[in-house]
């Protein structure tokens, strides 16, 4: 009888690529995917630590998993992701969840088949987790989820420390691959079509900094160019404290690199900044966004932002709404401060009340909506291409792709369009996509 798995996903495209890997190494296991849990041999989820409700989801799951395993005792029921490399949430899951049967890290995807295998054998609860995650694993083939766009790992870690986020404690310090290998990814996934790659770091700009040679961000754009097959090349995330003269440059002069920067800033008060250890100042940034938009005219700049950071002030607040009105962001994702247990930021005692928060993150979508909305009106009646990616789950006669500046459209066309690139008149605007119609 043929086996079958689920793979649960929560966070970053850094987890969406590591389960991409796990649904290759499950299926050369002889395992089919299904998308019915009351199917499933294997569960496993995959889980973020960065946000606390992306954590309260994982336990809420893991709960209502207890029927299914008392009715199917030979279901495998395994946890792994960021969440997995911190302690306390691993004694958690050890504690409350018994039925969960293998618990591992970030940093040892490639031995799930043995960890499956050892769990068969014995019946044990397996735990295997490794803390110093220095290795890197090279070679591990993906179930990529498009045939037509890619992302591709360029780095693990982060030494950055920032006072409210857990990242650098559950993927361990920078390490850049080396670009060869890199390279010959890029390239067999151009010769089995692939034409887009999304390049993924935790902070892509420090990209180089732990190999033995001198090979930065920059150079590894330059020679990904090259490739035969790509035609587009995104990257994230990038560190502003980082981006450097020749990787502006860089984007400016390489053709396939698209016109879309995600840069995050966080916070737009000098002094939060500071406290986030984010080492560098509102003037900083904006004299960074200033340089980037004078050398490429036409790019979109996205962000993050965190709403209520310990001992943030109206003043402070006021900061970051004067930041976004000048920079004029075509997109965010917005947060309210999580507490994640193991950071700085959480141990400090001025926490802004839930209430203050709430009142403003609202005002925050109140001031960034309508400009969101108002950079998308420079595309009405334009002509742009887009790389098409999917059918509409609400109407199947409607597609949708995105532009080299990363916006959404929607325009009617058939499926046989999904993985190619057409011409799109823009004819209606919204505040988050385009619609428009094929330009023959």
């Amino acid at each position: 009888m043929t086996k079958k798995y689920t793979i649960v996903t929560y966070g970053c495209q850094m987890n969406e690529h590591d389960s991409e890997k796990m649904s290759w190494l499950l299926e050369n296991m002889g395992y089919k995917p299904t998308e019915n849990k009351n199917d499933a041999n294997i569960i496993i989820y995959n889980t973020c630590i960065v946000r606390e409700n992306a954590e309260l989801k994982v336990y809420g799951q893991l709960g209502s998993l207890k029927d299914l395993k008392r009715k199917k005792p030979d279901l495998i029921i395994a946890v792994c992701g960021c969440m997995m490399q911190t302690e306390t949430a691993r004694n958690v899951v050890l504690d409350k969840y018994k039925h969960v049967d293998i618990i591992f890290g970030t940093s040892n995807i490639h031995k799930l088949p043995q960890l499956i295998d050892r769990h068969n054998q014995t019946g044990e609860t397996i735990v295997d987790v490794v803390e110093d995650n220095r290795e890197i694993v090279e070679d591990i083939s993906s179930n990529r989820k498009y045939t037509f766009k890619a992302f591709v790992d360029i780095m693990y870690g982060c030494n950055n420390f920032c006072t409210y986020c857990i990242v650098p404690y559950t993927r361990g310090r920078e390490r850049s691959r080396d670009p060869k290998s890199i390279i010959r990814e890029i390239e067999q996934l151009a010769q089995d079509g692939c034409k887009e790659v999304t390049l993924l770091g935790q902070n892509v700009n420090s990209y180089g900094k732990t190999l033995d040679y001198h090979f930065t961000f920059a150079d590894l754009l330059t020679e990904v160019n090259k490739i035969d097959g790509i035609e587009r090349i995104r990257f994230m995330t990038s560190h502003p404290k980082d981006l450097s003269d020749d990787l502006i440059a860089a984007m400016a002069q390489l053709d396939k690199v698209c016109e879309h920067l995600h840069l995050p800033v966080q916070a737009g008060s000098s002094r939060i900044l500071k406290a986030m250890n984010r080492k560098y100042t509102k003037e900083d940034y904006l004299k960074l966004v200033e340089k980037i938009k004078r050398a490429i005219p036409d790019i979109a700049i996205t962000t993050d932002l965190i709403v209520g950071f310990p001992g943030e002030t109206e003043e402070d607040f006021q900061e970051t709404l004067d930041l976004v009105k000048r920079v004029r962001y075509d997109s965010a994702f917005t947060f309210l401060y999580s507490k994640r247990e193991g950071t700085i930021a959480a141990k400090k005692e001025n926490q802004v009340p839930d209430e203050v928060k709430h009142e403003r993150f609202q005002r925050l979508l109140d001031t960034m909506y309508p400009i969101f909305y108002e950079n998308n009106m420079k595309y009405q009646n334009k002509v742009v291409e887009v790389l098409v990616e999917e059918v509409s789950k609400n109407n199947k006669d409607i597609l949708s792709g995105r532009t080299r500046t990363g916006k959404l459209v929607h325009f009617q066309g058939d499926k046989d369009l999904i993985g190619k690139f057409v011409s799109i008149k823009i004819t209606e605007i919204k505040t988050f996509t385009l619609e428009g119609f094929i330009i023959q």
